[in-house]
């Protein structure tokens, strides 16, 4: 099994299981003012879509502070994004993290990362999918939050919800 891919799809099943959740709830919901960590649902999401097309770039032989160049200015277009277009973005940037992973040999591979907030360090390839999954989550979890203060129950996204939905490997 390849750990790292399996760790991707299930970020990618939790934020569209997430979406899923809000598409049943008024449109409104996404730009419904909060006090927490973002200031609206909407934000969140937009968060965690630039961040993942970030460290896409960075696997795929960006710098990070070029990364963030590029992508930093996506966060505004996508805070106009209603629940259907996340959901469009979210499900075509989860095909290109897919063809990433077709197109490596060696997840372990070290690279340097030039990180403008923490630093440089030499980081390997599944290290930076795990990050971007934990990244999704930590925010998944700030969504989750935000929906009950706006009085509307989430959806369970836990990773072992998804070993349930998902076909059963063969041994």
């Amino acid at each position: 099994m390849n750990h790292p891919l399996q760790m991707f799809e299930y970020h990618a099943w939790a934020t569209q299981t997430l979406l899923g959740r809000i598409k049943e709830l008024p449109s409104s919901v996404l730009q419904q003012e909060v006090n927490t960590s973002f200031p609206t649902i909407g934000e969140a999401f937009a968060h965690i879509y630039t961040i993942d097309k970030c460290w896409l770039q960075v696997l795929s032989g960006t710098s990070m502070p070029k990364a963030l160049e590029a992508c930093l200015p996506l966060q505004q277009e996508a805070l106009r994004y209603a629940v259907d277009e996340f959901a469009n973005a979210f499900s075509e940037l989860a095909e290109e993290y897919r063809a990433w992973f077709r197109s490596q040999d060696d997840l372990e591979q070290t690279i340097v990362l030039e990180n403008p907030y923490a630093g440089t360090r030499n980081t390997r390839l599944s290290e930076i999918v795990l990050q971007t999954v934990n990244h999704g989550t930590y925010h998944r979890g700030n969504i989750s939050t935000m929906l009950r203060q706006l009085g509307h129950a989430s959806t369970m996204n836990d990773y072992t919800l998804f070993w349930y939905q998902q076909p059963v490997e063969s041994i």
